[in-house]
């Protein structure tokens, strides 16, 4: 448990430079970028001198770049984001309020994708019927190909406005004022449509990993002792041969994660679901910098965060895997 928690905290601080040059380039990259945010602040309407000078003055936008970009680094260490002029409200505080929504969105489409695509690479890699084997990659390279946002609408289109299964909209019945049991019942059926669109992508990674690994597997020694022993297929399966498939499907999850984030975007602004990638979209379109910045730094770390819990699960699933060295005993 002290290495464990030792391992964290070593990878936390080694993130600290990668961390500092993910927010440096953001912040060249959106000061480069076209486009006026006072105007966006104010839509298509004029913007008068005295009203220019006001909004410069309280957000700081005409000071020098390298200014700005040294008050940006000092305020980034005490995790201060400025204020949202969009939102008129805290950076910080603002994306503490939508990250619980997009981590409930993205690690139920992550636990969803990884059932199904584990049990659909098994049973592309054991199968004996090459319908079934060609049905299943063929299935895995689909949900891969599609486009979340279009898959989005299509899912809305049949089982919300169709079949009425689901509801289209939002995380929960603005209609309805839910508590306790109900309430949960509620987010849960607003959640399933989104979290399905957003697993189908890593359903298609994480079967063809878990296909190949599984076929590498069930050609080793210890699987043939296993069943010169007389142990029963599925446990020489699932006991034995999917335990040390599992390595490499771990990695693709835990990289996946920061895929996920990024496409919850997309999937966030489909289902009008309230969480980070909402607000990113709101504050590109109104080039509200200060809350781009915030969430990019936000997601950054929780991607560094989700690797290291990636590694700490190595040495459960193989216990000859020492951390301090960061190979295999």
């Amino acid at each position: 448990m002290l290495s464990s928690a030792v391992f964290i905290v070593r990878r936390l601080l080694q993130a600290v430079p990668l961390l500092f040059a993910v927010m440096t380039t953001m912040f060249l990259l959106l000061e480069l970028a076209p486009g006026d945010p006072i105007q966006a602040m104010v839509g298509e309407f004029p913007v008068t001198p005295e009203y220019r000078a006001q909004l410069n003055e309280r957000f700081n936008f005409d000071a020098p770049v390298w200014e700005r970009y040294i008050s940006f680094i000092g305020n980034v260490a005490t995790l201060n984001f400025g204020h949202s002029f969009a939102n008129s409200r805290d950076v910080t505080a603002l994306i503490l309020e939508r990250i619980p929504n997009t981590l409930l969105l993205t690690v139920s489409g992550l636990v969803f994708a990884a059932m199904i695509g584990i049990f659909m690479g098994v049973l592309a890699s054991t199968s004996k019927s090459p319908f079934g084997r060609t049905s299943i990659s063929t299935l895995a390279l689909a949900g891969y190909s599609m486009p979340a946002f279009w898959m989005g609408q299509i899912f809305i289109m049949i089982f919300a406005l169709w079949l009425g299964w689901f509801p289209a909209q939002g995380m929960t019945d603005l209609r309805a004022r839910n508590v306790g049991f109900d309430h949960l019942l509620d987010v849960g059926m607003h959640l399933i449509l989104p979290a399905a669109v957003l697993a189908l992508r890593e359903v298609g990674i994480i079967t063809r990993i878990t296909r190949a690994s599984m076929l590498d597997a069930m050609g080793q020694d210890y699987i043939r002792t296993a069943r010169a022993k007389g142990e029963p297929e599925h446990s020489v399966i699932w006991g034995h041969a999917l335990r040390n498939a599992l390595l490499p499907v771990v990695t693709v999850i835990g990289y996946g994660f920061g895929f996920a984030l990024s496409g919850s975007v997309l999937v966030e602004t489909v289902f009008g679901w309230p969480g980070m990638g909402r607000l990113l979209y709101d504050a590109i379109a109104m080039q509200d910098n200060a809350v781009i910045l915030g969430i990019f730094f936000f997601i950054a770390c929780t991607v560094v965060l989700a690797n290291a819990l990636t590694d700490l699960l190595y040495t459960w699933l193989d216990p000859r895997i020492d951390l301090r060295k960061g190979a295999s005993k």
